[in-house]
């Protein structure tokens, strides 16, 4: 099948086709999401740069991407959506294209080996989505072939575009405008891998003594701090003074003998 070149055109009345296209599918009810790049840093979080960095590792897509890198940053990822195992796009070039990239859940022994290794080392979520890890987790995160990112024969790709090649220039900006999602929610990450986040800190504590000693005083938070934190009035109101003890009332009868007793010794 023969196909004919289409027209230049040019990145402003791309931009101008795609608004148009967007707007249309946002009155449809269509949360679009574009692919907002500022300068020419693609991705600047640890993520994002490590999922550019595993694409860039493979020879096979060694001749596509640069032009890809082009398009993303020139705003050319007009729409990008990401869900379990697969992420839909539209790229604006000669008209809108249709991009579909499938990819395959994280296999189950390759997960449960990730979190193993990975265990006590992650304290917390926010510490895991923030990329701060020690050298080590992040090696292993990002292992080729047995890591987190997925190898070229886990990925499947398609454009409704007329080129030939499966990792055309406008699938290669979907994969790089994944990257720069994940800047913003690296969340997203396992998400399409099928995984759960959770389970590579579950497992930090296991085998740990607990400790008998209580929370230090300085973690301890006050009453007012509470209330400060939460934008509440606890209601605690003033500490009720103890009532003073009634004092023992004496049988009348040893009142009249003191009495009396007083006045004798006065005489």
């Amino acid at each position: 099948m023969f196909y004919a070149w289409r027209p230049y055109v040019s990145v402003a009345e791309r931009r101008r086709q795609a608004a148009l296209e967007m707007a249309k599918l946002a009155k449809q009810g269509h949360p679009v999401s574009p692919v907002a790049i500022d300068g020419r840093t693609i991705a600047k979080t640890f993520w994002g740069k490590a999922w550019c960095d595993n694409l860039e590792r493979y020879s096979d897509y060694a001749n596509r991407l640069p032009r890809g890198r082009t398009y993303v940053r020139n705003g050319s990822v007009v729409d990008l959506q990401i869900a379990p195992g697969e992420i839909k796009a539209k790229v604006s070039g000669s008209e809108i294209y249709d991009v579909v990239v499938k990819v395959s859940e994280v296999p189950r022994a390759c997960w449960t080996s990730i979190c193993a290794d990975c265990a006590g080392a992650i304290d917390s979520l926010v510490e895991l989505l923030q990329g701060r890890f020690s050298k080590g987790v992040m090696e292993r995160i990002c292992q080729q072939k047995t890591g987190l990112f997925p190898v070229p024969a886990e990925i499947k790709l398609d454009c409704s575009c007329p080129d030939w090649a499966s990792m055309c220039k406008h699938v290669a900006a979907v994969l790089y405008g994944i990257g720069a999602r994940l800047d913003e929610r690296p969340e997203l990450l396992f998400k399409l891998r099928k995984v759960d986040e959770k389970d590579l800190i579950a497992k930090a504590g296991k085998g740990v003594p607990l400790s008998r000693k209580g929370p230090r005083a300085a973690k301890v938070l006050a009453d007012d701090g509470l209330s400060e934190l939460f934008g509440l009035d606890l209601g605690m109101g003033e500490a009720k003074k103890p009532r003073a003890k009634a004092k023992k009332k004496k049988p009348k009868g040893e009142a009249k003998k003191r009495r009396a007793a007083k006045r004798k010794a006065r005489r």
